[in-house]
């Protein structure tokens, strides 16, 4: 059994996720003396039910989140935010053709926006289009102000491993873990990759440092189980099934282990 699961990015989720378009924006304004106070106004608006949108779209209420983006465009057809939401939205709802439209009008008006570039990649490679998407996850990375690459970075790895491409996978996890060295799904992603390999003191030392920031969810008990399994070590190896068990019960991967697939 093999996980392969995105670090999300918010959806521009109130002011503080939309805080750099925001400053940008506002910056923009400042310095186009012609831009009237109607204007303003407009892109105000549109950011307001953008956030709106970003908050039901968290929420799960798409119909809601769709009327509130729309209302967002009425008010500015060119705020990027609101295309990157309405992309979300539109492929949450299946609607592809109109996820990707709005996925592109986004990086067409702000070709830096990390936010956009990250979540059209997350869309390509759910797509099985793992080089367009890995070409928008780098594009995200190579914005300087960006304060968390290692996030595009880690999407970036799954989506290689995704599409086969196991070298490029590590190589990209790596990247992600020598910008921050405890990121925890690129520390989960090494451990499974170098359990895949063969690899199993490697994936216990990945293991136990994930381990040490309190951060196991179900996917890296089970992989703990299967790994101590594997080595020998029968007491971890209990110890991660009665964790697994306890703590998520309902879990595909508890399920897995009361039916003993371990692999």
């Amino acid at each position: 059994m093999r996980f392969f699961r995105f670090v999300t990015v918010a959806a521009c989720l109130a002011l503080s996720a939309c805080s750099t378009t925001q400053r940008s924006d506002e910056n923009t304004l400042k310095s186009q003396t012609s831009t009237s106070g109607e204007e303003a106004a407009d892109q105000t608006r549109a950011r307001i039910h953008t956030e709106l949108a970003a908050s039901y779209y968290e929420l799960g209420n798409m119909p809601v989140a769709l009327e509130e983006v729309r209302e967002a465009l009425r008010s500015d057809a060119n705020y990027g935010p609101a295309h990157n939401v309405a992309g979300l939205i539109y492929g949450r709802l299946k609607e592809d053709r109109q996820a990707e439209e709005s996925f592109r009008r986004a990086v067409r008006i702000s070709p830096t926006d990390y936010n956009a570039l990250n979540n059209y990649g997350m869309f390509l490679c759910d797509r099985k289009r793992e080089r367009e998407a890995i070409t928008q996850f780098m594009a995200a990375v190579n914005n300087p102000l960006y304060p968390t690459p290692d996030r595009s970075l880690v999407n970036a790895g799954v989506c290689a491993r995704r599409g086969g491409d196991l070298t490029g996978a590590e190589g990209y996890i790596q990247q992600a873990l020598k910008i921050r060295p405890n990121q925890p799904q690129a520390l989960y992603q090494m451990a499974d990759l170098s359990y895949l390999r063969g690899d199993y003191p490697g994936a216990r030392a990945y293991l136990s440092r994930l381990n040490q920031m309190g951060q196991l969810g179900a996917e890296a008990l089970w992989l703990g189980v299967r790994l101590e399994r594997r080595l020998g070590d029968r007491n971890a190896e209990a110890s991660y099934a009665l964790q697994l068990r306890n703590r998520f019960p309902e879990s595909v991967e508890a399920n897995a282990l009361a039916a003993g697939r371990y692999e």
